[in-house]
């Protein structure tokens, strides 16, 4: 009995030690590089080795004169904390960096890991010759390199967007691509639109292996890892301007404006110069009160704005003259008297400058019996609807969009609609069902001010190779294969949004004082929102200016605002007079 017992244990104590060989062949031979996800040999690597990461390996950002918009490079002397135990020269790099030898050993002394000299609280920034000085000494543990850092101040979250790291969603979206362990995924914005550009291929960094007590393992040798490919991380330049942005920022955030915003563009090139959106994006969390949402380009109600295109439609379609008589004592059924804006028959000009609901009313009955497609043709000829960003064929990608977030405008739901007289009416004011994006609505003054071209909007001009060649570059595209809308009708249409300015009773005549001649719409949406018994609406004022010479196109927007006064006007004549200031600036 007793021998049958020995047998049975040896058996399972063999066993035991099959599992256990069993185990570490697992371990240290099979699966040493996925082991319960865990790549076994990188982390037992990392376990001895100190580094620091010179480049994170994702493209950048900047702006349309090579302003950096997401991270800076800055020539930088990097220290290893070895340094503590060997004798060096350390007289020679406290002259040459002009930081005394005391506070060089103080900041080694207290480093646990390599670092980044730093001067009165801030990285060392060396100069060229600095640096040459520096790596020509040849001291192990003494590197000056340009080394990245994330800016202080966040340009353009709306537009830019922002990553995370997310290693189930990148192997969904490269799943045949290797892919550095460190890697963000691009979840909105610009950071969403070009994420397959700037992926990292992989960290520069600086690295040396230390026992467990922190000393040098193999020398004093420290490794300098690099991609090595000369074309990568690429940079995206924008067509945003740094300095306008922040002053755009400065201006709404100023006057209290929270929810909406502003979109800038440069007519000339058709892109966006400026983006603001409201409420602002929290870089630690974004979807914080739905800040990530960017208003500018999501479609909104309009209002008293979509009658550009209702004028624009009868002048080409010869169904008005600036001749033309409408009855603006009547609400949009022409029959009701409205108490509260009766302004009598007034003409074509007169009725755009006042923005008489009946006069568009009739107008939209007309081009419905026209053309029942006019509303919907125009405002594409316009560049308003149904989408204004750019959108084409990047290399193997038929439909790249520079704006991921960018949603279709509507103008009508039910198409039945068209043969009911109330909503024509009320589509022709820019109510019931119609929605557009501020930036098409920019995009439509761009059109007018330009003479009748429709362009898609550009973010992004290019994209540049490491070493500064393009790599990709975004031309101009015309919105819709519709045609060009006719040059008489754009001028038409430029006389009718100067008067919106300069006729006495014109809504944008706050404006005549500005430093540069603005030509507009103004335009009041009822949301059918309401907010403590009292009703909310939209507030815009769009337009161009100067209005002889155009230059910038500007969209302003204040959402779900309680009837009363807006701070629209306020934040469209800040932007003008800082502009005008901007351009003054740049001449001298």
């Amino acid at each position: 009995m007793w021998k049958k017992r020995t047998i049975a244990m040896l058996a399972l104590i063999q066993a035991g030690l099959l599992l256990l060989v069993g185990r570490l062949a697992q371990l240290q031979l099979i699966d040493t590089e996925s082991f319960a996800n865990h790549n076994l040999i990188a982390e037992s690597v990392a376990q001895r080795t100190q580094e620091l990461m010179i480049d994170d390996g994702r493209g950048s950002f900047v702006d349309r004169n090579g302003k950096p918009l997401t991270k800076r490079y800055v020539p930088s002397l990097v220290l290893f904390p070895f340094l503590n135990t060997m004798k060096w020269p350390i007289e020679q790099v406290a002259r040459i960096t002009g930081v005394a030898e005391e506070e060089i050993r103080r900041q080694l002394e207290r480093a646990n890991g390599p670092f980044v000299l730093e001067q009165d609280g801030e990285p060392l920034a060396l100069s060229a010759n600095q640096m040459k000085q520096l790596n020509d000494l040849r001291i192990p543990g003494v590197f000056a390199v340009n080394k990245q850092y994330a800016l202080e101040t966040v340009y353009a979250p709306h537009v830019l967007g922002f990553t995370r790291p997310d290693r189930d969603l990148l192997r969904a979206r490269y799943p045949k691509r290797p892919l550095p362990p460190q890697a963000e995924a691009g979840i909105q914005g610009l950071e969403k639109a070009f994420d397959e550009f700037l992926l990292a291929e992989g960290e520069t960094k600086l690295l040396y292996h230390v026992d467990a007590e922190g000393r040098p393992l193999f020398g004093l040798d420290v490794k300098y890892s690099d991609p090595g490919n000369p074309f990568y991380p690429v940079t995206v330049q924008t067509t945003l301007d740094r300095d306008i942005q922040q002053e755009m920022e400065r201006i709404v955030d100023r006057y209290g404006l929270k929810k909406g915003g502003l979109v800038l563009l440069d007519i000339d090139t058709n892109s966006v110069l400026a983006l603001v959106s409201r409420p602002d994006m929290d870089p630690r969390d974004p979807y914080k009160n739905r800040g990530a949402e960017n208003q500018m380009v999501l479609p909104q109600i309009p209002g008293s704005i979509f009658k550009t295109v209702i004028a624009a439609a009868a002048l080409d379609e010869g169904l008005a003259s600036f001749r033309t008589t409408f009855d603006c004592s009547k609400k949009i059924d022409g029959t009701t008297r409205d108490e509260e804006h009766d302004y009598g028959t007034l003409d074509l000009a007169d009725s755009f400058a006042v923005s008489c609901n009946n006069a568009f009313a009739t107008l939209g009955k007309e081009l419905i019996r026209h053309d029942l497609d006019a509303f919907e043709m125009y405002a594409e000829k316009l560049g308003l609807y149904p989408t204004a960003g750019w959108e084409g064929a990047v290399y193997h990608e038929e439909h790249f969009r520079q704006f991921p977030e960018e949603r279709k405008g509507t103008i009508w739901h039910d198409r039945r609609d068209k043969r009911v007289p109330l909503a024509v009416a009320q589509t022709a004011i820019g109510q019931k069902d119609v929605r557009v994006s501020p930036l098409g609505v920019a995009n439509m003054m761009a059109t007018i001010a330009r003479g009748g071209e429709a362009l898609k909007v550009r973010a992004v001009d290019q994209v540049l190779y490491k070493n500064g060649t393009t790599l990709f570059s975004f031309p101009s595209e015309p919105v819709t294969d519709k045609g060009p809308l006719a040059p008489e009708t754009a001028a038409q249409l430029q006389q009718l949004l100067r008067g919106v300015v300069t006729k006495e009773d014109g809504t944008g005549r706050r404006f005549r004082s500005l430093p540069y001649a603005v030509a507009g719409k103004s335009g009041t949406a009822e949301t059918g929102k309401t907010d403590g018994g009292g009703e909310l609406i939209n507030k815009w004022f769009a337009g161009y200016f100067p209005a002889d010479r155009p230059k910038y196109a500007l969209a302003v927007v204040e959402l779900d605002r309680p009837s009363g006064r807006a701070v629209t006007n306020d934040v469209f004549a800040a932007a003008v007079e800082a502009l005008y200031a901007y351009d003054k600036n740049e001449q001298t």
